[in-house]
């Protein structure tokens, strides 16, 4: 019989998923980053509220590990913000995954979102989900798709609004956070 928590979750996939999240602390401390046990375990019950809310289930490796790995060293994060961060991330993660509605891989959205994230949004998830992700929601659903041949092509061509200029964004981000 397997033995459930109060949420419903299997306290055996759960132990499992705090454990890998546990041992991925030795890569992140190279950037002053780890996860305390209580807060891996409070992230696996975020994602997991999370997919209830998508209704998506999520069969195989946990996105959490992905996540941590492609955000580990973002010059952005900080022991003081990594956990909010990544609760933060992972729910964009399946917002964008279901408003997509799958045709783009976990890898392809978890670059994307990386990305955005470092040279667009300056650590910034509000614009990133805000704006940057439903940019590129709207491209997938028009037929683009990141592949080998349009991998070089870049965020101006998601740019869809009138008098949008990248530069005076980030000239004026660089202000206020530098």
């Amino acid at each position: 019989m397997e033995i459930k928590d109060l949420n419903g979750l299997s306290l055996v996939t759960k132990k499992k998923e705090v454990k890998g999240l546990m041992a991925r602390n030795e890569a992140s401390a190279t950037f002053q980053l780890s996860l305390s046990e209580e807060e891996a375990t409070q992230l696996v019950e975020s994602k997991n509220q999370t997919l209830r809310k998508y209704k998506r289930l999520e069969l195989g490796e946990s996105i959490l590990g992905k996540l941590v790995d492609a955000f580990q060293d973002s010059q952005y994060l900080s022991q003081g913000n990594y956990l909010e961060t990544l609760i933060d991330l992972q729910d964009l993660f399946y917002q964008y995954k279901n408003e997509c509605m799958d045709l783009v891989s976990d890898d392809e959205l978890i670059e994307f979102m990386r990305e955005q994230f470092e040279e667009i949004c300056y650590g910034d998830l509000d614009y990133l989900g805000g704006t940057c992700l439903e940019r590129f929601k709207e491209a997938v659903k028009a037929g683009w798709r990141n592949n080998e041949e349009r991998r070089k092509e870049r965020y101006d061509e998601l740019t869809t609004e009138k008098r949008w200029d990248k530069d005076v964004y980030l000239d004026v981000l660089k202000e206020l956070f530098w």
